[in-house]
């Protein structure tokens, strides 16, 4: 079995030959150089130097689903296409994101609009990550029984990910901090459609229609699991935002700051009295550390973190229960879920 960095390092190793795919394409139709030098410059400074959590979870669930045994270089190859063409995905959101958010880094260095010489070229430059996947699809899978269901599941989970991140925009402004505006659904709501759709279920789906386990009950039984995780994994986040601890988790919390429609505050909003309440509503959102203190002295008065540790308790024994009732009869397999769940239960970071 590969380690954890050598599956990463095989996976990395298949970018450029897909970068290099585009480029001979825009060589094709004689494009300028500067033209194809900043495509390049774009693709590599946005796709690469993440975790690959998610296009590495295509590969790791198509093996699963296909017998555990190593992959032949061009079948491995396709998986990986898959897995990248979902890491696009999430770079051309990111690049969008960080426009509409006014970030300074991404990934520790400056955000793709703030590159000298980019700015709002940027906003171009992320439909030319998402152009992307449409043309590897084409280039790869055109010839499959199962090309339409990859390109509808891309379609449909980026317009689920685009209405997430509209409700999380018109909820939480950061400029403008109303606390009547969030709830547990809303919040709900936000992090299955922005978050979960696109990192838990599209790379197991992909995988899925590779393999030719691709049923609609299947579908399903991976759905009804992936997507409570999904949303479980940003509870999490939004715990570890506030109590952990930076040295492990690489970053100093901000969603008090930022006046984010997280799990903490919709759980401290439903049982916060009314002076506890005038507090949040005085202190949430602003850019003070003073009043940060203030929202987190609430939230331990409240004791929101035994509310998480029980959520998560129940929340886990939930997705255990279903994951064991999985039916494989079809081919497909509990273990791809139960190894989703192995990576983020009890997480630190």
């Amino acid at each position: 079995m590969a380690s954890k960095a050598e599956a990463k390092k095989q996976f990395e190793d298949v970018f450029p030959e897909l970068v290099e795919e585009l480029l001979a394409h825009l060589r094709s139709i004689n494009m300028p150089s500067e033209a194809i030098e900043w495509y390049e410059k774009n693709l590599m400074h946005n796709t690469m130097g993440g975790k690959l959590n998610r296009g590495l979870s295509v590969v790791d669930t198509y093996q699963i689903l296909t017998g555990g045994k190593p992959l032949d270089r061009e079948t491995y190859k396709r998986a990986a296409l898959l897995g990248w063409c979902v890491e696009l995905l999430q770079a051309f959101f990111l690049v969008a994101d960080d426009i509409m958010d006014q970030s300074k880094t991404r990934r520790g260095q400056p955000c793709w609009y703030l590159v000298p010489g980019v700015g709002n070229i940027a906003i171009n430059d992320s439909f030319m990550l998402e152009s992307a996947i449409f043309f590897l699809l084409k280039k790869h899978f055109r010839q499959e029984s199962y090309y339409v269901d990859l390109l509808e599941l891309f379609h449909d989970v980026t317009f689920q990910t685009e209405l997430g991140q509209l409700l999380d925009l018109i909820t939480a402004d950061e400029h403008v901090v109303d606390l009547s505006k969030f709830s547990l659904q809303k919040h709900s709501f936000i992090v299955i459609y922005k978050t979960a759709f696109y990192s838990f279920y599209l790379p197991v789906a992909l995988a899925m229609y590779m393999a030719g386990i691709s049923d609609e009950k299947d579908l399903k039984q991976a759905h009804d699991v992936l997507i409570p995780l999904g949303e479980y994994f940003q509870v999490q986040d939004d715990f570890l935002d506030c109590y952990g601890d930076p040295a492990v988790t690489g970053k100093i919390g901000t969603d008090i700051l930022d006046n984010k429609c997280g799990w903490l505050i919709n759980k401290a909003l439903q049982t916060a009295s009314p002076e506890q309440r005038k507090v949040l509503d005085e202190n949430y959102g602003r850019k003070d550390s003073a009043c940060e203190a203030r929202v987190k002295a609430v939230f331990d008065e409240l004791n929101v973190k035994g509310d998480y540790e029980a959520y998560e308790e129940k929340i886990v024994e939930k997705l255990r229960k279903d994951i064991s009732s999985v039916d494989e009869s079809r081919g497909f397999k509990g273990q791809v879920l139960d190894a989703f769940l192995g990576k983020i239960y009890k997480r630190q970071k």
